[in-house]
């Protein structure tokens, strides 16, 4: 019997058993997913329903969509990976029809050989209870008949529906399809019948609860999750370390953006944590910038370089600044040590009991005293658009993950990146015009502090300009005369 399930578990291509495993095996468990459905209905408020709905297929252009990600939330209280599924975690006990007892249930799309063929293996719903540990796990063709009378509840709590989702009209059960049936189950308005957003409903509907009760879930990591965020930052800062060593005068900003998107994929990340920002001279001071056009990056300028990997769910989220000739100016030293000493100054204060606000005004007071010290603004409480962002953010299963976002606790896992921009045409000295920098480093918070995830990524300007010195495996092949060309 044991070796008809390994070939079944072989077949739907996630088998758990060593080597006859086709995945990695530093997956998430399916007990760490139970576990965290299990603290969430702990939160859940009394007689009460949590709804969770994957996220729907986005298409990119005609019959081409883009690489499924699923919503979050849903892939951190299941471990399932498509799409087409709803869930449910109830805070009590039901009863099914026939007797059985039961506390969460989840809809999930059934195996389909031809679908499959084209679009990969399904777990369907033997897979989900076999591998993803449910006890009551059925197809999302059985979840128009599933009769739970939604009016018992004193809350039924989920996200509101503004998301675009298609109609797939060969798939009766397809998310757009989950969604009508859930809205009909719980009577759910008619768009223009009330401003969801701001008047509250007057049934039992809670578009807003979910939201707090999650940010106290996923701002909070396990174990397991600070070692898989851990690995991410460790590939990013490998990718921030071969770019340094591969840097040349002539390079394209696409070609920097290859190189760090390279090392990820070597080192077995799945994804970008977000699309990634290459930004040359003035380009590095578009905060988001992610066109990455620039053909011929020149002798003089700095290249501010912001990417992450994600590794099995979890991203990173690393800056770094360098001189493009190997050595900093005179004035882009000066601003680079600015930053690097705001974000010091916040590192101080990095602690549990600290708060997000703290650590902001930290860095902005240091940016401003040093602007107005170099003669670019003109007054240190001078409000001024060269440091225009907050300084710090939580990162996870998202980029700008969930939690909270008051004081810093034991097991949460931030971000500190002060920056500095002074576009072309600034009110200041025109030596400083296009000068770009951030940096930014990953920070998890101890029992007294933090510890630094980062520090393989050089950070000051010796360590950086020593980095710039070393050889590189690229070196081979990376042409400087190449960008030039386009």
């Amino acid at each position: 019997m044991k070796n008809l399930l390994v070939v079944a578990l072989i077949v739907f291509g996630y088998s758990t058993f060593g080597q006859n495993s086709d995945l990695p095996a530093d997956f998430l468990s399916k007990d760490f997913h139970k576990n965290r459905r299990e603290k969430l209905r702990e939160k859940l408020p009394p007689n009460s329903v949590a709804v969770f709905f994957a996220n729907p297929v986005r298409n990119r252009a005609n019959d081409v969509d883009y690489v499924y990600h699923q919503d979050p939330d849903f892939f951190y209280l299941t471990g399932y990976r498509e799409p087409n599924a709803v869930l449910f975690i109830f805070k009590e006990n039901q009863t099914a029809a026939n007797g059985t007892q039961y506390n969460e249930i989840i809809f999930v799309q059934p195996r389909n050989e031809m679908r499959e063929m084209w679009t990969g293996r399904r777990l369907g719903d033997k897979g989900v209870k076999d591998i993803l540990g449910f006890n009551q796990a059925f197809n999302n063709t059985d979840f128009k008949k599933y009769n739970v009378n939604f009016t018992k509840f004193d809350k039924v709590l989920f996200y509101d529906f503004f998301n675009d989702v298609r109609n797939d009209e060969r798939d009766s059960a397809d998310l757009f399809d989950l969604q009508a049936q859930f809205k009909a189950k719980v009577n759910f308005p008619e768009k223009g019948a009330t401003t969801l957003a701001v008047e509250p409903l007057k049934n039992n509907i809670d578009l807003k609860g979910l939201e707090s009760l999650m940010d106290d879930l996923r701002g909070i990591k396990t174990q397991e999750e600070i070692e898989l965020v851990k690995r991410a930052v460790q590939i990013s800062c490998a990718g921030q370390l071969e770019v340094m060593k591969a840097m040349k005068p002539g390079m394209s900003e696409r070609e920097v953006q290859g190189i760090h998107e390279f090392v990820f994929k070597k080192y077995q990340a799945e994804d970008l944590g977000y699309p990634s920002i290459v930004g040359a001279g003035h380009n590095g001071c578009i905060l988001h910038y992610i066109d990455n056009y620039k053909p011929n990056i020149s002798n003089k300028e700095l290249i501010l370089m912001d990417l992450g990997a994600e590794y099995r769910g979890y991203t990173a989220d690393i800056t770094r600044t360098i001189p493009v000739n190997g050595k900093f100016s005179p004035e882009q030293k000066q601003i680079y040590e600015l930053v690097l000493k705001a974000q010091e100054e916040a590192m101080k204060i990095c602690k549990p009991g600290t708060t997000f606000r703290d650590l902001t005004a930290a860095t902005r007071r240091i940016v401003n005293q040093g602007l107005f010290e170099l003669g670019i603004i003109k007054a240190v409480d001078e409000r001024n658009l060269y440091y225009p962002h907050g300084c710090c953010h939580h990162i996870g299963l998202d980029v700008h993950d969930k939690g909270t976002y008051d004081k810093l606790q034991e097991g949460m896992i931030i971000t500190i990146e002060p920056g500095i921009y002074i576009p072309e045409e600034s009110k200041c000295d025109k030596k400083w015009w296009g000068i770009a920098v951030r940096i930014e480093d990953d920070y998890l918070i101890t029992k007294d502090g933090y510890e630094h995830l980062s520090v393989g990524a050089p950070r000051t300007v010796k360590d950086i300009e020593a980095a710039m010195k070393l050889p590189s495996p690229l070196d081979s092949f990376v042409l400087p005369e190449f960008g030039k060309k386009n």
